[in-house]
């Protein structure tokens, strides 16, 4: 008989995977479609990987113009979490970022974050060249305009990276239910 008891390897597993969160910044919040929504689900998974022990990790798009990301994901970032300021697209090949990455010692990633067709496209498919596995939440992304929206996830898709989404995420890194973990992350989902 079979040993059916082995995962898909294509399923995320805790201690393997980190969040990064792309600059879910104050200035975008009257131009962004669905921005509550976003910021919603980018919460719900920095707190989710915060309960879970998962590195989270931060950039965000030149503060001193954009503010610095919304109170309602700072509030729920796990402590010491790294939260870097760039003036680069991409997250990767800013230094801080670079060491942040490095530090956890992993190689797959959840990234949610704004604006999709640009710093979240950029950082997501630096990731990839850099041998990294990348799973995009793509409830928790957006752009100025629906068009850009669909453009960036389709760009990051087309590079490798995993259509995937908050609770899809939060869900397979879980595994199982009736652990005091799945019953914080389902009062978040709920």
């Amino acid at each position: 008989m079979a040993d059916l008891t082995g995962r898909h390897p294509g399923l995320l597993r805790r201690g393997e995977v980190g969040l990064i969160v792309v600059d879910v910044q104050e200035a975008f919040r009257p131009v962004i479609g669905g921005f509550d929504e976003v910021v919603r689900n980018c919460r719900i998974l920095t707190e989710g990987f915060g309960i879970l022990g998962a590195p989270v990790l931060v950039s965000e798009q030149y503060p001193k113009g954009l503010g610095h990301t919304v109170a309602e994901v700072a509030e729920v970032l796990p402590a010491g979490s790294p939260l870097v300021e760039k003036l680069r697209f991409s997250a990767i090949g800013v230094e801080e970022f670079d060491e942040a990455l490095a530090a956890t010692g992993l190689r797959r990633w959840v990234v949610c974050g704004i604006e999709v067709h640009v710093c979240v496209n950029q950082t997501v498919n630096d990731l990839l060249a850099h041998g990294h596995e990348v799973h995009l939440a793509v409830d928790a992304v957006s752009s100025r305009t629906a068009a850009n929206r669909e453009a960036g996830i389709d760009k990051c898709v087309a590079a490798g990276a995993v259509r995937s989404s908050t609770e899809t995420a939060l869900f397979e890194l879980l595994e199982v239910a009736g652990t005091p973990e799945f019953k914080a992350i389902s009062k978040l989902v709920r």
